[in-house]
């Protein structure tokens, strides 16, 4: 099988890294923000300010992710 790595397609290989990989990366950049804030004793406004600027970026990502599903590409 040429081209392939397990019988899996680089295509494929490169989609389960996005979807897997990436959201795995989200979930331990929330532990960092978590772990910042309560290191840095925030408090309630101040975690969720931390949680809110520092999670846009995340948040546009998963945006995109949700629309492409919604549209059908």
């Amino acid at each position: 099988m040429e081209g392939t790595l397990f019988g899996y397609t680089e295509a494929q290989v490169a989609q389960f890294g996005l979807t897997f990989g990436v959201g795995a990366f989200i979930l331990y950049m929330l532990f960092i923000v978590f772990n910042l804030a309560r290191e840095s004793k925030a408090g309630k406004f101040g975690t969720f300010i931390l949680f809110l600027v520092l999670s846009l970026g995340m948040l546009g990502f998963l945006a995109k992710n949700v629309i492409q599903w919604i549209i059908g590409i």
